[in-house]
């Protein structure tokens, strides 16, 4: 994979560079102190797999550079890296496929140029409607973004929401109920009070001796039925 690292400050273009030709994903790397200099490189007929960049730069910031690469007839992946965690939510408009937040550690960086590869491969498009949801990874990572497609399924944990992923468990702050909402044209469903699910990475319903049951989800994860929903999830799910 071919990538562009783009940072006003000197000391960390030097040290995110380092990191991405460390990784044996990464092929090439170009470096781009600001905006303006990452859209010539970019204009050059470089083809650039992904941009890693900062969000507050002068001139031309990196969410605003972004919503330019996003017009591009070949868009490469956006991956934000930034001391600040503010900027995540704006990271939605731009469907960047992660937010890291600096000191980045390898394990992160990582995770991010492999999601990048994901969505640059030609056999596994990123569906334009495929919406991200800006989730707090456990143990103190930061803030990462989360494909609602990679979404099991979501339990309500206090004022926040956890989220059980083919990437793992998050947490974001929401309320169930308006998740459920937004994305209930998109498969998800309530089957418990405190359980939302996808429909589409459920694979059998499995039956209780009290009459509930529970819902085997793609990992195995076995979420909770409420003895009403059984029978109408029997019959979306057609077993």
């Amino acid at each position: 994979m071919r990538v562009l690292a783009v940072d006003d400050e000197l000391p960390a273009l030097e040290d995110l560079v380092r990191m991405l030709e460390a990784s044996p994903a990464v092929d090439r790397v170009e470096a781009a102190a600001s905006a303006e200099e990452a859209l010539v490189a970019l204009g050059d007929g470089a083809a650039i797999d992904a941009v890693f960049l900062d969000v507050r730069m002068p001139g031309l910031g990196g969410l605003e550079l972004a919503r330019v690469l996003r017009r591009f007839e070949h868009s490469p992946a956006i991956v934000f890296v930034s001391a600040f965690d503010d900027a995540a939510v704006d990271a939605f408009e731009v469907a960047a496929v992660d937010y890291l937040v600096k000191p980045v550690s390898r394990v992160r960086l990582e995770e991010a140029i492999e999601r990048a590869v994901r969505r640059s491969a030609p056999e596994e498009p990123v569906a334009d409607d495929d919406e991200t949801l800006a989730v707090d990874a456990l143990r103190g990572r930061g803030t990462r973004l989360l494909a609602r497609s990679s979404v099991l399924y979501l339990q309500a944990h206090g004022d926040y929401v956890r989220v059980a992923s083919s990437e793992g468990r998050f947490l974001v702050r929401a309320r169930l109920s308006d998740l459920e909402e937004r994305w209930a044209g998109h498969g998800f469903v309530r089957v418990h009070r405190g359980f939302v699910v996808n429909l589409r990475r459920a694979v059998e319903v499995r039956p209780r001796l009290n009459g509930t049951a529970v819902l085997v989800m793609a990992d195995g994860a076995e979420v909770p039925i409420a003895r009403r929903q059984v029978g109408e999830l029997r019959r979306k799910l057609g077993v």
